[in-house]
Parts: C-alpha cells; structure tokens; sequence
C-alpha cells in the first residue's frame, strides 16, 4: 500500500477522514515490535486509517541521556510502516510539536510517575505525557496503541486518558521478543555480541519469576481440588493417589511463598549476571500493582508486574512480564 508522510499539523488535519483512525506512537527505529502494534492498529482501523508518528521527543531525555545517540532512520521507517499497514507516517520536527520551544505548561505524571522508572529518570514520564497528549490532540484517534514492553508508561498513559478525559481508547500490546527471548527495543543495536548474552539475564530473570509463579498457582489449584487434612491425604495414599496427597502437604507448607518466592526465583538469575563478563548492573527489580506501580504485599491476588531495569555496558534496557495471584478461589 502506499504510505504518506506528513510532516506538519496542517497537513494531517487537511486529510478526509473515513471511518476509525488507529495511532501508533514511536520515536522512530521501527522493528518488529512496531511493526505488530502497526498490524494490530490496521486490525482495529479496518477500512479506516493508521496513523503512526515519528517523533524522538526531547522532553523525555535526561542528562546524560542518549537524544543525540538516538537513531533515526526515517526512510526506512516508513517502509516498515507501509508494510504493516499504515497510511500515513506523520513525522513533525521540534519546532511543529513544539512551536513555542520547551512548554510552560505540562502533564504531571504525579505520584506514579515517581516510581520505578521515574525514580532512575526524574522528569521522564512528564516529558512522555506531555507529547503523547500533544500528539493525542494533533491525530485525534479513536484509539491509541502503545506496547505493554513499557507497561509503566502505559499504565501513566491509561491514566492520563481516564482522569482528564480524552475520550479514546488505550489499545495495550504484548511485548515482542526476538527469538533469544530478548525484548525488542531500538537501543538492542547498541549491544555487543557480549553484552547481548549478558543482557539475556533480564528476560530469563522474568520467566524464572513466571515458571515459580505458575508452580505455586498450579499447587494451590491442586490443593483446591484435594483439601489439606490429614484424613483425606491418608484417604488418597491409601488408593494410591499419594501424588496428590503430597501436594496437599506441599501446599500447606508452601503458602507463604507468594510475591517474596516469585521476586527470588527472579533476582537469583539477576544476581548470577552481577558476575558476568560484561556484568549487568541492575536499576531495580519489582513486582508491582499495575494500577500505580506500587510493591505489592505478600497477600496479594490479582493482576501484578514483574518489572526489571538494568544497564549493560551504556546501554540501558527494561523488560516486564504480567502475573496474577489467586486466579481462581
């Protein structure tokens, strides 16, 4: 299909508009990752239109920051997102986003916008709601699609939507991984060979946090199933069901584990890479609320997120994984 790049407000507000319009937000350095939320949007337009932005924000960059380092491969991004469906590429500079220089006025990510990743990035998720309620307002979207790799930012921009009102919908998609496990992100291209195999801690990290996760809820589904008394483990071992039996002991004895067993399952894989060569130097790693990124207690049941942050080498990487507690009662 053919795809049009815009690079001003006006053009994109002198388009005819035809049923759904889908947006894909990026900084550009499009991979397979983009490539699926561009295919999920066109998914979602149908015959409407897919739009997907390029714009590397300055707002959201620190000190010592990589904004000058940031690829950008405009050309080919906009085959890629061509090929995944989009019809327009909408590419504005600073100054089109920006036409005042850096606004007075901005979103506060508030208290959520402080942990986590706001904490290791102070101003970070300011400087992100900000353009995204900028860009929000210049695609004007039936919806918005942003990949859960960042489920804090999601989470932030969720929130942002729900409390003043935007009116749109907030599409999350899953985290595409290369076939490593590796989350897809534009700075893996910074990583040596190396670095690379270290970096792989962060993903093994989360599924060792998942896989002791999905033991203990398969034990208390099991125990479920079986009660924990003393008469009904004697009552199965004695028609051979000592299987069964064994796990309603196992899961008495394994209650406590919870969050805290998930987190160390974790944090053992974390602590092995400490000691590589490169070595991974963790930012943090949390098992959250997704509501507001707090840590949640060892009694928790619901949705959470096992998030980890680490740096290898200069290049920083992120990764999550979502979990639920006490699926069923």
């Amino acid at each position: 299909m053919t795809t049009t790049l815009l690079r001003t407000a006006d053009e994109l507000r002198a388009r005819v508009r035809t049923g759904r319009r889908a947006v894909v937000m990026t900084m550009g350095a499009l991979h397979e990752g983009h490539a699926t939320l561009i295919r999920t949007a066109r998914e979602i337009a149908g015959d409407g239109e897919v739009v997907v932005t390029v714009f590397v924000n300055p707002l959201q960059f620190g000190v010592g920051e990589d904004l000058d380092r940031y690829p950008r491969t405009l050309d080919a991004d906009v085959k890629i997102a061509g090929l995944a469906g989009a019809d327009v590429v909408f590419a504005p500079s600073v100054d089109e986003v920006y036409p005042g220089g850096e606004p007075q006025v901005r979103i506060s990510a508030g208290p959520m916008g402080g942990r986590l990743e706001g904490s290791t990035r102070p101003g970070h998720f300011d400087g992100m709601l900000t353009v995204v309620a900028k860009l929000l307002h210049l695609t004007r979207p039936d919806a918005a699609l942003f990949g859960q790799k960042d489920a804090q930012q999601l989470a932030l921009i969720r929130r942002m939507v729900r409390d003043l009102n935007f009116g749109m919908e907030i599409v999350g998609v899953p985290t595409v991984r290369e076939a490593d496990g590796l989350a897809l992100s534009s700075r893996n291209r910074y990583l040596s060979a190396t670095e690379r195999r270290t970096a792989l801690a962060l993903s093994q990290a989360l599924f060792a946090g998942s896989d002791r996760h999905a033991a203990q809820e398969a034990l208390r589904a099991r125990a479920r199933e079986v009660p924990a008394t003393h008469a009904r483990a004697q009552a199965l071992s004695a028609i051979g069901e000592s299987r069964a039996a064994a796990d309603t002991h196992a899961v008495a004895k394994a209650a406590p584990g919870g969050p805290a067993a998930v987190r160390a399952a974790a944090r053992l894989i974390l602590d092995d890479a400490a000691r590589l060569n490169p070595p991974l130097a963790l930012d943090y790693l949390a098992l959250v609320d997704p509501s507001d990124f707090t840590e949640i207690p060892d009694d928790h049941t619901g949705e959470a997120v096992l998030a980890v942050a680490a740096r290898v080498g200069t290049t920083r990487l992120i990764d999550n994984i979502p979990l639920t507690f006490g699926a069923a009662s």
